[in-house]
């Protein structure tokens, strides 16, 4: 359990990412001392010139000094093994948060899951998670936000929202720590789709068509998996969905609609700065579908034109099916 007492909040942020330096910033001006671990010494030697109000260092040991508060705001297929290089230095002292928004590919784990996997038992309890409608740039310039911290205990999610909370970020606490981070993945599927369709020219009438359809068989999955449904209808599932599925700031939506223009997967990846975590988080998600013996056919469909070459177009045609089971 974080206690300070008198003294800041001592915050350590692991990955030098958009999301990362938002964080920093937000924890940052609330007053928090932060340290921000990034991979290479050049590049935290650069950052620490520019000054930018927190510390950077490629010493996971120097970062993790008497943290209290340790976020991971990483890819998820980088989530275990940025752990890996973490868990010698956790006390239990710490509080472990994930800010990241995926599953982990071959095995299907939610990024908290991947955490316990790799630290000391004693800590598990401490894990909480962090999801929402969060497009890092919006945040970064000050425009108002808010979104859900999660924790198995809500006493520890209630205690996070007061301390990371600040005039435009705004914090809901939950219980429901799966709910939380399948919305967060899940909606990275539905926002590819959402892009083909925009990049395709069916107009918003078919979007939003396809963004409930597919959402209400992504809330089915969630389910089976242990979530609670009302989760995926609050802040953490319809929130993120909405945004993710309409900014122009979304990767995932910029993905599906390179992809409708006739851009190659690979070369559409190659030339952004920034992961899509739906791609992976749609292998991921068709996997546990058949495991759960679910058949979701909007994540089939994107996953056939992401992974077997199928055309784009293909989406509409499954929409139409889709349309016609539920009618």
């Amino acid at each position: 359990m974080v206690n300070t007492g008198a003294r800041p909040l001592t915050v350590t942020i692991i990955g030098n990412t958009s999301w990362g330096n938002t964080l920093g910033n937000l924890l940052a001006n609330n007053g928090a001392t932060v340290k921000l671990w990034t991979r290479y010494e050049t590049e935290a030697e650069e950052l620490n010139r520019e000054e930018k109000g927190y510390f950077f260092t490629s010493s996971m040991a120097e970062a993790l000094e008497g943290a209290d508060l340790v976020v991971w705001a990483v890819p998820s297929q980088r989530m275990r093994w940025n752990v890996i290089q973490a868990k010698d230095y956790l006390t239990d002292s710490m509080v472990l948060v994930s800010a990241a928004k995926g599953l982990e590919a071959q095995s299907g784990m939610r990024m908290s899951e991947v955490i316990a996997e790799e630290i000391a038992p004693p800590l598990r309890d401490q894990i909480c998670v962090l999801s929402g409608p969060n497009l890092a740039k919006e945040i970064a310039q000050g425009l108002p936000a808010a979104s859900v911290i999660a924790a198995r205990n809500p006493v520890l999610a209630e205690k996070l929202r007061g301390l990371l909370e600040s005039p435009n970020f705004f914090l809901f606490s939950s219980d429901d720590v799966v709910g939380v981070e399948l919305s967060g993945a899940f909606k990275n599927i539905i926002a590819l789709g959402a892009g083909m369709i925009d990049g395709l020219g069916l107009g918003d009438n078919a979007k939003s068509a396809f963004m409930t359809l597919g959402w209400a068989e992504l809330v089915s999955l969630g389910v089976s998996l242990g979530a609670k449904e009302n989760t995926f209808y609050g802040l953490a599932g319809l929130g993120d969905l909405i945004a993710t599925c309409s900014s122009q700031l979304s990767r995932n939506h910029y993905v599906g609609f390179q992809l409708a223009k006739g851009r190659n997967i690979n070369d559409i990846t190659a030339s952004m700065p920034h992961v899509a975590e739906g791609i992976t988080t749609t292998l991921a998600a068709q996997r546990l579908a058949q495991r759960q013996r679910l058949n979701l056919s909007i994540v089939n469909a994107i996953y056939e034109i992401l992974y077997r070459g199928v055309p784009p177009n293909e989406i509409m045609t499954r929409f139409k099916e889709l349309v016609t089971s539920h009618r």
